[in-house]
Formats: C-alpha cells, structure tokens, sequence
C-alpha cells in the first residue's frame, strides 16, 4: 500500500512538472519576429544582379522592386534594415543557415521549394516566357520551339519547364541570368527564357537590340520565404502586404518598376 501511495505521488508530480511546462509562454522558443524587433534589425536576402528585381544602379547603390520593398517592410516594421546579397543558387540555403531572416528575392513558390521553406501571399507578378527578335515567329506552343537556341539560367524554374515540356528547343545553359541575357545580346543564342521584367529592363537598356515575348509559359508571381516554423513572421508579413495592397503602395512598386498594374493570384 505505502509503494502504490508512492508511485501515485511519483506520477502527480510528472504530472503537475508537464502542465507547468505546457503553460510556460511561448517565449522560451526562438520567434524570428521577436528577435528581429529585439535586435531592432531586418536581414533581408535580395537579388543584385536580377534587374529590376535587385540591382546596383549607376551610383552603385542597392536598387529594384525588391529593394524597395525591403525598405518598406523595414520601415512598416520599426526597425533597420540589413540588405544581404544572395544569388539565385544560394539564396534559400542562405535562409535554412539563417545568415538572413528573409528572402525577398523574386523567389517563385513551387511543392518542391514549399518542402524547404515557408511562401508568403504574393507580392508581385509576371510572366515567364521566351524572348527573341520581332522577325521570329511566335509559338503559339511547346513545340514551335523545336530548333531554336534557347539561353537559360541553369536550375532556374525555366530551364526545368523547358526541359520537361520543350524536348525539341536546343537549351543553353548559363551559370546565371545575366549570362544567359549576354549571350542572346551577343547573337549566341537565339532567344531566351525569364519573366516580363527582366526582359523588359533588357529592352530599355538595349534600344538597339530586338526583345519581343516569343512564347508565354505562364504567370509567375513572387513571394517572401522564410524559414519553416515562422508563423508569427509570416503573419506579419502578410499582413503588411494586404495593407499595402490597400493602400496602393505594392500596386505603385509594381508600376515604377515593372510598367504594368498588378494582378495577383491568391494562394
């Protein structure tokens, strides 16, 4: 009788030290939101060589949509902002080492990407496509590809749509964007592969060089990641893209920078 009272004290006590911990607050676990206000400092990952996504302008200085909205989460936020530059290849590996706190990165949102990070609702849209000169034929599918050179980022979303879906295009791989628009500005290939806003900023920096959408893949929007297990973070960030959806200023980002109005998907 006196062992059964003991493991009965034994076990109230497990019991009560388990309830206590489940009412700990929340706060014993690390919370992205919080140590950013805490520190007072937003780490963003931005692209600097994806214009007019992130770019550095004739003074050297951190410009594009995604620029700009860094500024303004930071500003939205109250806090200092900490631009970090990422490529196209390391930019999610450099959120999973937590080098920053988000990407804001023209970063896509696909299954295989969700297994990696967390995407937030969209905060712009394009189009991917192929581009050429206005002397080519449009295809009006995959296949009136067939036999054409085709630049294209290595890995990128594009280059994995082409091959799957256009067998008969002749893809030529670069290590990154600005490889693959060199070589279409060379005459090296024939056309090639990015969304509406690279290839525009290639049109307006190029006057003399022809740059007409050839094929329409589909719409792409762009959305901020962050690390799985966020949520206060990405509810934030949420709702400071529905305000400032409501308030003009995504729409107003999107004009400056990609000349056209905004049409997003919801997720």
């Amino acid at each position: 009788m006196r062992l059964f009272r003991t493991l009965a004290a034994a076990v109230a006590v497990c019991a009560t030290v388990a309830l206590s911990a489940a009412a700990l607050p929340s706060a014993a676990k690390a919370d992205a939101l919080q140590n950013v206000l805490s520190a007072g400092k937003l780490r963003v990952g931005v692209l600097m060589d994806a214009a007019p996504w992130g770019f550095k302008d004739a003074k050297g200085e951190a410009a594009g949509l995604d620029i700009d909205l860094a500024k303004l989460m930071a500003a939205d936020m109250g806090v200092k902002l900490d631009l970090v530059q990422v490529t196209g290849a390391n930019r999610i590996p450099s959120l999973l080492a937590n080098k920053v706190d988000v990407l804001i990165a023209a970063a896509g949102a696909t299954p295989e990407r969700a297994q990696q990070v967390t995407f937030t609702q969209p905060y712009a849209a394009v189009n991917l496509g192929v581009y050429g000169p206005k002397s080519m034929a449009n295809a009006s599918d995959p296949d009136g590809l067939k036999g054409r050179s085709i630049g294209v980022a290595k890995g990128s979303t594009l280059d994995i749509w082409l091959t799957d879906n256009a067998p008969g295009a002749k893809l030529v791989r670069f290590e990154d964007t600005p490889g693959a628009i060199a070589a279409y500005l060379a005459g090296q290939v024939d056309t090639f592969a990015e969304n509406s806003a690279i290839a525009l900023k290639v049109a307006q920096d190029n006057p003399g060089k022809e740059v007409e959408q050839k094929f329409l893949i589909r719409q792409s929007p762009a959305h901020v990641a962050v690390r799985h297990g966020e949520q206060d973070l990405v509810n934030w960030i949420n709702t400071f893209l529905f305000y400032n959806r409501l308030n003009g200023k995504l729409g107003a980002l999107q004009m400056t920078w990609f000349k056209e109005k905004q049409t997003l998907p919801q997720m």
